[in-house]
């Protein structure tokens, strides 16, 4: 079998992005632009691929990564002028060449693969990936000889009315015999209103030299939608959000509300495990079987064990043992290991911290910096004071320990096992094992003190009931 080769066009600065940074590098679904095409041309099996970059060429290679190779367009002087870049890893080789720009990020394989059989099974020259679109506006036609053979692909600001009837749009995806692009490069010609050397004029230069061109269509014109703004960056993320979340369903996991939920590329969900409305799945995050996630949860790069429930909260960098219960409004930040058995419940915060099996946090309090051992129960309104005002410190509370509400534990110190700490105490100093620790003022009780001090804001004071 013949070699096939990819060159990918990814120079372009995408000035209608109105941003910062080029276009190809914004993400969908977590994944730069460029990098769903280049996914989906590794998964069509083909391994040799060329990305031609210019704009802002650093960053966009960093984007891209390795298992690649690069050429550089220094100035963007059109589409066939990019694909002459790659003429120097071109040349000598033998086989089909795979052109394709790097702002299509809803190609999928299937297509690819359909596009190169159709090319290599036809023996032709060139052959041009088509689609029906409902609104072909913007595009450009492709034109028939009374024979139905392409004879030729017009603008759409060149076209005539009769050829704006046309609804077979050109893509901008095509395969070539390798041998026919190059011949075809070096003879294009930037003599028009742009001054651009344009890749769709190859199709007239082989034709001329009598070679063959043929189309393969797509069955989906989403497919081939190039993105251009904003608005078309969000309609790509709500199909590719749409095919993902769309896998999990078929792979076992429920999805209330499919169309509320964003998940990230590379998310992975165990089946049975249940997904509510407006849901953020981001990063590298795991989640197990026999799951509940949601309502209006954010999960980032967390891993989640089986049967946890986590009840509109955000996790960032965290783990989450198996039958723990995380939520409502908790807020899991980077570091935190939760074991399994554990409540994390409503406002509660836990920052850079390691949790125990079967410990209750039920709500109200901020572990920071801590090391809490197994089944240690913390009341309400805890605060692990981890600052000094200069350096966090660590506090650690033993296996089976008991804190009560209110209870500052002001680090460094230590909580040894089994000891009890009475609410409303601040702890600066270690607690023995099995121990009590009081850390209050004695209360104070003085009778009648409203009366004597006038307080009554003109009220008299009632008489006691006689006995």
């Amino acid at each position: 079998m013949e070699s096939v080769y990819a060159v990918i066009l990814a120079a372009g600065a995408g000035t209608r992005m109105k941003s910062a940074k080029a276009k190809v590098i914004h993400e969908l679904c977590g994944k730069p632009m460029v990098n769903w095409v280049i996914d989906a041309v590794k998964a069509s099996g083909i391994e040799n691929i060329i990305v031609v970059t210019g704009h802002q060429e650093e960053q966009v290679r960093a984007c891209i990564g390795g298992n690649v190779e690069f050429v550089s367009q220094k100035e963007q002087l059109g589409t066939g002028h990019a694909v002459l870049q790659a003429k120097p890893l071109l040349d000598g080789k033998k086989g089909t060449c795979l052109v394709l720009c790097g702002d299509t990020p809803l190609i999928t394989p299937d297509t690819i693969k359909e596009l190169i059989h159709e090319h290599t099974e036809n023996r032709n020259d060139m052959t041009v990936l088509t689609a029906f679109p409902e609104k072909p506006e913007g595009y450009g036609r492709i034109l028939r000889d009374a024979s139905g053979q392409v004879a030729g692909i017009v603008e759409h600001r060149d076209a005539t009315p009769e050829q704006l009837k046309i609804r077979e749009i050109n893509t901008g995806i095509y395969c070539f015999n390798i041998q026919s692009l190059l011949t075809s490069l070096g003879k294009l010609s930037n003599q028009n209103n742009q001054h651009e050397y344009y890749l769709t004029d190859t199709l007239s230069i082989i034709l001329a030299n009598g070679g063959k061109v043929g189309t393969s269509s797509v069955n989906c014109s989403d497919e081939v939608m190039g993105i251009n703004d904003r608005v078309q960056l969000a309609w790509a993320q709500k199909i590719l959000n749409r095919r993902i979340i769309e896998e999990h369903m078929r792979n076992g996991v429920t999805f209330l509300d499919p169309d509320s939920c964003i998940i990230g590329c590379d998310v992975e969900i165990g089946m049975d495990t249940v997904v509510y409305p407006t849901t953020i799945l981001e990063g590298s995050t795991k989640i197990g079987q026999n799951c509940v996630i949601g309502p209006n949860s954010k999960i980032t790069d967390t891993v989640i064990g089986n049967n946890v429930t986590v009840l509109s909260s955000v996790t960032v960098e965290s783990t989450i043992g198996d039958n723990t219960k995380v939520g409502p409004f908790a807020y899991l930040r980077p570091g935190s290991k939760i074991g399994k058995n554990v409540r994390i419940g409503d406002f509660v915060e836990i920052k850079k911290s390691v949790i125990g099996d079967d410990t209750k946090i039920s709500h109200l309090t901020y572990v920071g910096d801590a090391e809490v051992g197994r089944n240690v129960n913390i009341g309400c309104g805890v605060v692990f004071v981890n600052y000094d005002g200069e350096k966090k410190n660590k506090t650690i509370v033993g296996d089976n320990c008991f804190i009560g509400c209110n209870v500052n534990l002001v680090a460094p110190v230590e909580i040894k096992p089994d000891a009890y700490i009475a609410a409303g105490s601040t702890i600066t100093e270690e607690v023995p094992e099995y121990a009590l620790a009081i850390a209050r003022c004695r209360q104070t009780v003085k009778e009648n003190w409203v009366i004597k001090k006038g307080r009554l804001r003109g009220r008299k004071p009632e008489e006691k009931a006689e006995k």
